[in-house]
């Protein structure tokens, strides 16, 4: 039932590391992230260039644990790219 990667991009990361406390105090053995909340205000979505095909962010995906710890790594990594999106392989997370 767990997502092998997440796409997101700086604004749903950093929500996502604002909220992470508060995500990881959730029991069971899956996490639901929820980020819809943070997701942009804006009525109209920019159009996609013809070239660059850019994969929509996901807004609400269920992790595990360990999961949940791998994916905060690997948006505090130094130089990780996030934007226009950015796609987090959650395989290698156990």
């Amino acid at each position: 039932m767990c997502v092998k990667q997440v796409i997101t991009n700086s604004e749903l990361a950093t929500c996502f590391l604002d909220q992470y406390d508060q995500i990881a105090k959730s029991g069971g053995n899956a996490v639901v992230v929820d980020l819809s909340s943070c997701a942009s205000r804006g009525v109209v979505e920019p159009l996609p260039s013809p070239n660059k095909a850019s994969a929509e962010p996901d807004v609400q995906f269920m992790i595990s644990h360990a999961q949940l710890d791998c994916l905060k790594k690997k948006l505090e990594a130094p130089g990780v790219v996030l934007d226009p999106t950015a796609t987090i392989e959650l395989d290698s997370c156990g």
